[in-house]
Parts: structure tokens; C-alpha cells; sequence
């Protein structure tokens, strides 16, 4: 059995996979420890724990410094405790770990707490994710432990392990389990209680605003998704997707049902495959003088889709049995998809659309209504960027690839694990600020508009016998300039009105909407 050296000397660390340095010696604990001792190719958690000198805890940009009496034993048992107890479970940086040390050290340690909660986890975790039993006969003494610390982690519906006697409460598949840490951005949302706050205010609007708002927001998010893409198609595909995004949430989620989304979004198929990619996919541009490619994000091997979207969709359907908060798992589902990219072409329009799904079938939105997470996310799309990024670069530098001959890539080594463990909390608090804009803000506003809108509707044709088509244009000629009639605008579709009735109605516009 090879000894590891944890180095727990303390030392001054300057460089340490993008960390920012410290300016005291600190020693290497729990996860960091294992990463550093075991030279562990995985994307690096958010935050690393470290032992200061201070005997106070305090946060210094992704470090989380411990005082001298938190330091663990300097074992390999020793890091693994720590890690479990204060930094909660990575599956990514776990799995990675037990790829490079043998069955028989995980099994002394076992043996030798046969009955400790967190020998017991270890126990569980080792097998669940390499999917083979240890030499061990099942447990016959200690309490029940649950798997995932509630206070750090958002925890699954709990399945009691008799063989570990530990409730298995991971919020997910082996083929998919994203797991999301308790931050304060998070538990503020989802004890703010939205999804009721939503239909509070609907079931004091009027059905028929509710409706015609339903039906602007739905055309303005399909509109949204496609710009996203950087496409402009014509107005009848914009209505057409907006169609299947008014219809969310009404058909099972299954593969079947992906790639019939994926023949919407796509209508010409001359350039692009349907269905699960047969070759790589990447995200990015091609070099202008070699074509080679430059990728901001690789996707999923196609070897692994049909495993990765099976695990997703087994994984969503595990929540929905559960009371996990709808909006987290909506966050999970959408970018665990998009992440996979698991299409030629469409993934971004149905991971959004993913959006529109889990919230409307687990009765988040009432029905008829549409929330425009497309519009929302638009108006902060360069975050949205980075919410990407977040997952996708540090994953660049694990994926061996070369170019193939249409310019695309070729993945070369084991990637499948990167897509269905990682720390989906960065997309969830993502999520929760575009769903709370959309409540607090965007609902608001629609309504809010055409309640004025039927205000100066209804002056203008008590003034004016003008048909309905022509009051509706003179509206968004007054809405689109600021509440002035332009010079172009009264002597061309309006040269009919005289100067006085002019007045009269851009006064009544700054009276009701200003």
C-alpha cells in the first residue's frame, strides 16, 4: 500500500489551481488535502478548507480557514472525515479519489469503525460510486445516518442502505446526481415562498389581463431564446416555438420527447443530424486560417448520452416523487441538459424550454401563464454567460480531444463523470434571481402596462370614433417615442388628427402612465 503525505507542515500557498494566495501559513485540509496529496484531475469545488494559525474562522475569496483545533488527523480517513463533516459531499472530487487508491484502504478503515457514522458514508459512497461491494458483511449495529448533511446540502428523498445503515438521501441517480450547497442567497429564496406569492397575485388580476399578458410574455420569450442563439428567424417560427413553450409541461419528459423538441426547434435538416449526436460537439469558433477548432465548452462523448440522459431524466423523476424545491430542480434538469449538449444543433432553446417544463408541471406557474425565463435571462445574459463558463472552463483542461477532419472534436479519454457530478449551486442561485425578477418585476409590469393600456384604450375611443386597429397603433407609436406623437407619425398615419386632439391624448398618456 503506497503512504501519502498530506503535508500538513504549514506553508504559505501562492499558486494552488486558481486560488487567490494567502499571506499566512495554512496547512492543506479535508478536500484540498486529498487534491493536493493525490494529484486529483477534477474541476475544483467553489471553496477549499484550509488550517490557519488565528483561532477564529473566517472566508478569504474561495478559502474557508479553519482554526488549529479543527485540524484532522493527517490520514487519509482523517481528510475524508473533515471533508464530510464541513465541506458536505463532492461526488466529483470522491469519485476521482477512489480511482487512484485501493479497494483495501477504504476497507481497514471500515473495519476499523465499523459502527462510525462517517466510516459508514465513506462505506456507502466508495460502493455506490464504483459500483462494486467491498469484502465487508452488512452492518448489524448503529444508528441510522443520513448520507447528505442537510445544514450544508439540499438533501433527495431518503432510501434506507440496511447493508451501511444509512439513509440515502442524494438528490439523484448514479448516472446523474448534481448536488447543491445551503448558501444564504438560496435558503433567502426558498423560504420566500414564490410559487405562492405568483398566484396570490394572479388570483386578484383579472382572467383576461392575465391572459393577454400570458400571450405577449409567451411570443417575447420565444423571441428571446432565439436572439440568445444570435438568430432572427421569421415571425411564424418565433409564434410557433412560443406555441410548444405555452404547452410545457404536458408531455413526460423522456428522450423521445427531446428529440421531438429538437425537430421543432430545428426545421431544415440538410446540415444537421437529428436525434443524439453520433460524433463529438463543441462550443466555440474555428481558428480563420486552419479551421481548427477553439472550444469554450466540450460536450459529452456520444458514447455516454443515452446513459447521461437517462440518469437526468430518472434523476427528475426522483424529485418530482420528492418535496425538493421546484426551482432547484428546474436548475439542475436545464443546465445538467445543456451541459451534456446531447444534440447537433437546438440545446440551448430546450434547456430553456427545460426551464418552462419543470416549473409549469410541478405546478409552480398557474395555468395558462408563462414565465418569460428566456426574457429575464436575455436582460442579463452576459451573467448568463458566466454561469456557463462557470461549469465549462475548468472542465476544458480535463478533456484530452484532437480535431477531426470536418473540424469538429474527438474526445479521447474518460469524460462522462464531469457531466453528471458537479455543483450545480452557481445555476440554482442563477435561476432563483431570474424566477424572483420575473414575480417581483416582470408579471408586474406586464400587467401594470395593460391596465394603462386599457385606461388610454378607452379615452381615446370615448373621444374619438377610431377603429380598434388604428387606437392599438396609435398606442405603440406614443409607447415607443416616449409619449409623443412624432412629426412623421401626424402627417402620415395620423394626419387626420387635429392638433388639439393631439394634445389632448398625449396629455391623457403622461397622466396615466407617468
Amino acid at each position: 500500500m503506497k503512504m501519502i503525505k498530506y503535508n500538513q507542515n504549514s506553508r504559505f500557498i501562492t499558486v494552488f489551481h486558481g486560488f487567490q494566495e494567502l499571506d499566512e501559513a495554512v496547512s492543506f485540509a479535508g478536500y484540498s488535502a486529498l487534491i493536493q496529496a493525490h494529484d486529483l484531475k477534477t474541476p475544483m469545488p467553489d471553496y477549499l478548507c484550509v488550517i490557519g494559525k488565528r483561532h477564529k474562522k473566517y472566508d478569504l475569496d474561495r478559502w474557508h480557514i479553519f482554526t488549529p483545533r479543527h485540524r484532522p488527523d493527517d490520514t487519509l480517513f482523517g481528510h475524508l472525515t473533515f471533508a464530510l463533516k464541513y465541506e458536505g459531499i463532492d461526488l466529483s472530487v470522491l469519485n476521482a479519489l477512489f480511482q487512484r487508491i485501493e479497494a483495501e484502504e477504504i476497507r481497514s478503515i471500515i473495519l476499523s469503525e465499523p459502527t462510525g457514522r462517517y466510516s459508514r458514508k465513506l462505506w456507502f459512497l466508495w460502493e455506490w460510486l464504483r459500483g462494486d461491494q467491498l469484502d465487508i458483511e452488512d452492518a448489524r449495529k448503529g444508528n441510522f445516518v443520513p448520507l447528505v448533511n442537510g445544514k450544508l446540502q439540499y438533501e433527495g428523498k431518503s432510501y434506507p442502505s440496511k447493508r451501511h445503515r444509512v439513509h440515502n438521501n442524494l438528490p439523484g441517480t448514479h448516472n446523474f446526481c448534481p448536488l447543491i450547497r445551503k448558501t444564504k442567497t438560496l435558503e433567502q429564496f426558498t423560504g420566500k415562498g414564490l410559487s405562492k406569492k405568483t398566484i396570490e397575485n394572479i388570483s386578484q388580476t383579472h382572467p383576461d389581463l392575465i391572459g393577454r399578458a400570458a400571450a405577449f410574455l409567451l411570443l417575447q420569450d420565444s423571441k428571446a431564446s432565439y436572439t440568445i442563439e444570435g438568430e432572427a428567424p421569421p415571425h411564424n417560427r418565433i409564434v410557433r416555438w412560443g406555441k410548444i413553450i405555452g404547452e410545457a409541461g404536458q408531455r413526460k419528459l423522456n428522450i423521445p420527447e427531446l428529440e421531438r423538441l429538437q425537430q421543432i426547434v430545428i426545421e431544415d435538416y440538410r446540415f444537421t443530424k437529428p436525434g443524439l449526436r453520433e460524433e463529438g460537439g463543441f462550443i466555440g469558433q474555428h481558428d480563420r486560417s486552419s479551421g481548427m477548432p477553439i472550444p469554450d465548452h466540450i460536450s459529452a462523448r456520444p458514447d455516454d448520452l443515452a446513459t447521461l440522459l437517462t440518469g437526468l431524466i430518472k434523476t427528475y423523476e426522483l424529485l418530482c416523487q420528492d418535496d425538493f424545491d421546484v426551482v432547484l430542480t428546474a436548475a439542475m434538469i436545464a443546465f445538467g441538459f445543456v451541459f451534456i449538449h446531447p444534440f447537433e444543433d437546438g440545446n440551448g432553446r430546450i434547456h430553456r424550454y427545460l426551464f418552462h417544463h419543470v416549473l409549469a408541471e410541478n405546478d409552480f406557474v398557474p395555468k395558462g401563464l408563462v414565465f418569460p425565463v428566456s426574457a429575464v435571462i436575455l436582460g442579463r445574459i452576459d451573467e448568463y454567460r458566466k454561469i456557463l463558463e462557470h461549469f465549462s472552463q475548468p472542465r476544458l483542461d480535463l478533456i484530452d480531444w484532437r480535431s477531426t477532419e470536418r473540424n469538429n472534436v474527438e474526445v479521447l479519454n474518460e469524460t462522462m463523470d464531469l457531466y453528471r457530478y458537479f455543483d450545480a449551486t452557481k445555476q440554482a442561485e442563477f435561476l432563483f434571481e431570474c424566477v424572483a425578477e420575473t414575480i417581483n418585476k416582470t408579471l408586474p409590469d406586464e400587467v401594470g402596462f395593460l391596465k394603462r393600456y386599457d385606461l388610454l384604450n378607452n379615452f381615446i375611443k370615448s373621444y374619438i370614433d377610431m377603429p380598434d386597429n388604428q387606437v392599438d397603433l396609435l398606442i405603440r407609436f406614443l409607447t415607443n417615442n416616449a409619449g409623443k406623437l412624432s412629426n412623421r407619425a401626424k402627417k402620415k398615419e395620423f394626419e387626420k388628427l387635429t392638433d388639439q386632439e393631439i394634445q389632448a391624448i398625449e396629455g391623457k398618456y403622461s397622466e396615466i402612465f407617468n
